[in-house]
């Protein structure tokens, strides 16, 4: 929710209650969000109570609620005017300044020194956890799954590819000041410790939004290629990617895709539904008939 002091500034007041993470997870969800904050990274900063601390513990009927507050993010999402970049600017300083304030994230990532650890990648991606959350009559896509995962593991995990990522970097989770063209970064619930590729890869998939006008296949991947091109320039003036893990962009566009199908099983698990297969249809036939680009780009 969003509250004020005395009218003054505005901040984001969370109260969690669901029982699916532990006090460990805010923590270290927490002072990541802090630590950019404080080293230069467009976030919104994690806010101490007036005790010094960044996560608070009540109790409220028998059970432990958890309360962090934030800054509140300047601007809007981009949604919120119609998908209308400022007026006056181009597009491409949009796409460019995205790229960029994941590029400081990441940056600042490969220096951090955690206090509290959040998850690694393959912590919840293993067969073993998949096996019990997506049921047998998903057998085939249970096995795709299980062999993208075996070339997961043959990827580098040193310093300079692999370490505290946003996992779900889009423009619902950005504020952009239509003045300035500058990005407030908000929401790190889901932050994990995986490789930098994942969000860059995740910025590719949400291009189709600003090129699903055009129904040539080819032309639209160019376009999309050309909105990740001004990604990438941004990116690069705050840290480096390497040509050897952009080159392997087809294969995290499909971790993407099965972030996004256990993440499906996983909402449907804890909310007792049976899964509607129109959910995850797409994603499933591009990862079982591989599909790259996610059915988006060149075959």
């Amino acid at each position: 929710m969003i509250v004020s002091l005395n009218g003054d500034n505005q901040y984001v007041l969370r109260i969690s209650a669901l029982g699916d993470r532990t006090e460990n997870d805010y923590l270290a969800e927490t002072e990541f969000v802090h630590f950019l904050a404080e080293n230069g990274a467009p976030v919104a900063d994690a806010i101490p109570s007036v005790h010094g601390k960044l996560v608070e513990c009540i109790e409220a009927d028998g059970k432990e609620v958890y309360v962090s507050l934030f800054a509140y993010a300047k601007g809007m999402l981009i949604a919120d005017n119609g998908y209308q970049y400022r007026e006056g600017a181009p597009l491409s300083e949009y796409f460019y300044n995205t790229g960029k304030a994941l590029g400081k994230i990441h940056s600042l990532s490969k220096a951090y020194v955690p206090v509290h650890n959040r998850p690694n990648y393959f912590d919840k991606y293993n067969m073993s956890y998949l096996d019990h959350l997506i049921p047998d009559e998903y057998h085939e896509l249970k096995r795709v799954i299980g062999k993208r995962l075996e070339e997961f593991h043959t990827l580098p995990m040193d310093k300079n590819c692999y370490g505290l990522v946003h996992f779900d970097f889009s423009d619902g989770n950005y504020h952009i000041d239509m003045n300035t063209g500058e990005i407030t970064v908000f929401d790190f619930d889901n932050c994990i410790n995986c490789w930098y590729m994942f969000d860059l890869a995740n910025l590719w998939m949400h291009n189709e939004g600003w090129t699903r006008q055009e129904t040539d296949p080819e032309k639209r991947f160019e376009l999309m290629q050309q909105c990740f091109d001004f990604q990438l320039q941004g990116y690069k003036t705050e840290t480096d990617i390497s040509e050897e893990m952009l080159k392997k962009l087809p294969l995290f566009i499909d971790m993407v895709l099965i972030e996004n199908i256990v993440d499906e099983f996983g909402c449907c698990k804890r909310e007792g539904e049976e899964l509607d297969y129109e959910d995850i249809e797409d994603a499933a036939e591009c990862l079982i008939n591989g599909i790259p680009y996610a059915g988006l780009g060149e075959y």
